[in-house]
């Protein structure tokens, strides 16, 4: 009982200095808890764990920028004249929005446009494609040949491209016809043919097999570019995914294709390059290529007012086919000539070899400007 009693009288005063104790230490570490500092004229109070914390963070950054320095030189390097006599490269003093020197050549290359956003694949590498659809032997190398022939063939010409041109890496591409223009109306009435996304999804998967590009290529018919491009934007919205439109067979005078050329302006591929540039805008996508395939001059009207877009590379690719003589001065006539941003060519396996030996990667560097796009059909 004594020591029942006693305990019982030494309990309140322990309490209260236990009490004590911890009040202090309350006080102690939220006076330690919370720096009191100067920050834009105010005073702030921030939790010391927070300051750590924030010190761990990565500062903020601007996003990542294009090397417009290295983009003119590249643009005077494929332009392939030479130098002026007053200036260089390194002197230029090209505008925060538009690419190369201020004084470009009378013949008009390098090309007085703006520059891509971060990410843009040209004018850095060059494209080797394969051209075709899955359907047709007879349409290009694409579908002529099995998966694993017609890739180790890609591989081969792209390993040509980059020993011929070391300075410039090559990215391997499939070209894929996804709307073929046809002989009758067809399902559609429009002369077309809309491949299914069956047919498309075999490309995707060949060209991951490789680490490549897929284009997908339209030809309108009776269609029209308007119609025919947004069909495709599943795909378009992917990276990788790019677009070529065919005017040879946009046939707006209603006739069949085949039966005669066909043509587009500048409104039409306007068109595509402003629907291109939205998805690359609304999805946070690197640049798109846009091909454009040329060999006659009604092909496409009114060629100076295609606008190149930040979000957008726009290729002029020769289309014709024939002897080397013939195939090289469509491309001075319809390509360099009449300069838009970027230029390709096309080489048939088939109908070019029928007229004398193909032009070699050797030969096309040769050319004034430089193709940064090579297609093989």
């Amino acid at each position: 009982m004594g020591n029942q009693t006693e305990t019982k009288t030494k309990r309140p005063r322990h309490l209260w200095r236990w009490l004590l104790a911890a009040v202090a230490a309350l006080v102690i570490g939220l006076v330690g808890s919370f720096n009191l500092r100067r920050d834009a004229g105010h005073f702030t109070t921030q939790p010391d764990s927070v300051q750590v914390k924030s010190a761990q963070l990565p500062a903020a950054s601007e996003p990542p920028q294009l090397d417009t320095a290295a983009y003119d030189l590249k643009l005077l390097q494929i332009a392939n004249l030479p130098p002026p006599a007053t200036s260089s490269a390194s002197s230029s003093t090209p505008t925060s929005t538009t690419s190369v020197a201020s004084n470009p050549p009378a013949s008009g290359w390098p090309v007085k446009t703006v520059y891509p956003n971060y990410g843009a694949l040209l004018p850095f590498h060059r494209i080797v494609a394969y051209y075709g659809n899955l359907y047709s032997t007879g349409m290009g190398v694409l579908g002529e040949y099995p998966e694993n022939v017609m890739l180790d063939k890609l591989a081969g010409e792209a390993a040509k491209w980059q020993a011929a041109d070391p300075s410039t890496p090559v990215i391997p591409a499939l070209h894929y016809i996804a709307v073929v223009a046809q002989a009758g109306p067809g399902k559609t009435g429009k002369y077309i043919a809309r491949m299914p996304d069956s047919e498309i999804d075999k490309v995707l998967a060949m060209a991951q097999k490789i680490n490549g590009l897929v284009f997908l290529d339209v030809q309108v018919g009776q269609s029209n570019v308007q119609t025919e491009v947004p069909l495709l934007e599943k795909y378009l919205k992917l990276p990788n995914v790019h677009l070529g439109i065919d005017p040879e067979f946009a046939m707006k005078a209603g006739q069949r294709p085949g039966t005669a050329i066909g043509t587009l302006d500048a409104k039409d591929i306007n068109f595509a390059a402003q629907y291109l540039a939205k998805l690359v805008k609304d999805n946070n996508l690197p640049p798109k290529i846009l091909i454009v395939h040329r060999f006659t001059n009604p092909m496409l009207t009114n060629y100076q007012d295609i606008k190149p877009l930040p979000e957008v590379q726009i290729v002029m690719n020769m289309d014709g086919f024939g002897g080397q003589a013939n195939k090289l001065n469509t491309y001075r006539q319809y390509i360099a000539k009449q300069p838009v941003q970027f230029t390709g060519f096309k080489l048939f396996y088939h109908n070019d070899a029928a007229r004398g030996p193909m032009l070699t990667p050797e030969q096309l560097l040769k050319l004034s400007p430089i193709p940064v796009y090579i297609q093989y059909q």
